[in-house]
């Protein structure tokens, strides 16, 4: 269901009242003062009443409507559009869940689209307007708030797949290898590839909004960027290592398969030598040949059989002493 979350006007850093986005057709936005407004899941009407109120551009706005893009900044004018993949991990389902947010950034106007499933924002705002002093820095503390606040959600995810990747190791050696474990490992390794394609990009994001190029970012603001810029960092270096890791397993994993089924194939080589004599015997034996000792004395079996016995015990004897039994 799409809905507008939440419009306020915001001056001198502080809440002065809520708007209706109808009432922002007519609305003049006095210097120094900025709207925030926050959308979730928005219809093309919507969006595009937004679009009109705060001149937004046409392809930053058909980004918005399709979703599902890169993390990317891009400058329009005097507008920034940014796109942010957002993580969380879903304890019930025990698996991490996607979605996006779109930004419109502007001298006077916040604008956040949320896409998919996301932690709302209510959180933020509350903490952006317990610092007026920062938010009276217009929409950039805005931004930082809401990137500060998604890349702390990406930690509880990095803790889950940190602790899937160490139970991992824990049974890669504890537990018989089998197939069923490859594919799991597989599975962690494609989950942390997904991962990693939403933090990496982020950097980029981060990295442009720490430089001077950026009219509408604060240079006040810059330090609380390189500070979010670091925390993922961080995150993205960790995340490096885990795939690693993971890399690591997969392949100790299959190696450790691949010995279980040489260790296999050599018993069942050491059996089939070991039986290979009495069929020899029999087969032989059976043709009832004259020429062959003991064909035709009553006494010539248990001596045979007694050689083949003596005969196998010293086979089983060489492969035990060589680890093949």
């Amino acid at each position: 269901m799409s809905e507008v979350v939440k419009c306020g006007l915001y001056a001198d850093g502080q809440l002065d009242r809520e708007l209706n986005v109808d009432e922002l057709e007519d609305f003049e936005c006095a210097e120094g003062n900025f709207v925030w407004v926050g959308i979730h899941e928005p219809t093309p009407e919507l969006l595009r009443k937004v679009q009109k109120v705060f001149h937004l551009h046409d392809l930053a706005v058909e980004d918005a409507l399709r979703a599902h893009q890169r993390p990317k900044i891009e400058e329009y004018g005097q507008s920034l559009f940014i796109v942010v993949r957002t993580a969380r991990w879903n304890e019930q389902n025990k698996k991490v869940e996607y979605g996006e947010t779109d930004m419109f950034v502007g001298s006077n106007y916040f604008v956040t689209v949320r896409h998919g499933p996301s932690a709302p924002y209510a959180e933020v705002r509350a903490r952006a307007e317990s610092v007026p002093h920062l938010l009276r820095k217009g929409p950039s503390y805005a931004l930082y708030a809401v990137l500060d606040f998604m890349v702390d959600n990406y930690f509880p995810v990095f803790d889950q797949l940190e602790g899937t990747v160490e139970d991992l190791e824990d049974r890669l050696f504890r537990d018989d290898p089998n197939p069923r474990f490859t594919r799991r490992v597989y599975q962690v390794r494609r989950e942390l590839g997904r991962f990693k394609r939403v933090v990496t990009p982020l950097l980029e994001v981060l990295a442009r909004q720490t430089r001077a190029d950026l009219k509408l970012v604060s240079d006040d603001i810059r330090p609380y960027f390189r500070d979010v810029y670091d925390h993922l960092v961080r995150i993205n270096e960790s995340l490096e290592q885990l795939r690693e890791t993971v890399h690591s397993a997969l392949e100790a994993s299959l190696a450790l398969i691949s010995v279980k089924q040489n260790e296999t194939m050599q018993m069942l080589a050491a059996w089939a030598a070991i039986l290979a004599i009495p069929t020899v015997v029999a087969g032989v034996y059976g043709m009832n040949v004259d020429w062959l000792p003991g064909a035709h004395f009553l006494g010539g079996s248990p001596p045979i059989v007694g050689a083949t016995l003596v005969a196998c015990g010293l086979l089983y004897w060489r492969f035990k002493k060589s680890g093949w039994l």
